[in-house]
């Protein structure tokens, strides 16, 4: 059962939430999840509008062996994200 659920994308699921930073009006969760013995570089970025909580998750090709580092990268790829799309964010 195990295999197919590695063969199938089971394995791949994001951890529970480590931090969370509060960035230009945005809240950015880390949830990097290990993936062939690394953590890959996984997040949430959640804004209010209108009273509607809004989030976008995103995953990004980067990863770490550390947990640590995986979740600095998440908030530095979150940032830029932030930084790039601005108000269009999230949708």
């Amino acid at each position: 059962m195990a295999f197919f659920s590695k063969l199938f994308g089971g394995g791949k699921k994001p951890e529970e939430p480590s931090r969370t930073l509060d960035y230009k009006g945005f809240l950015i969760t880390a949830t990097p999840f290990l993936e062939r013995e690394r953590y890959q570089v996984c997040g949430v970025i959640e804004r209010e509008i209108e009273g509607v909580l809004k989030q976008e998750t995103f995953i990004r090709a980067d990863a770490s062996p550390s947990r640590d580092d995986a979740i600095e990268m998440t908030f530095f790829k979150a940032r830029q994200i932030i930084d790039q799309r601005g108000a269009e964010m999230p949708v």
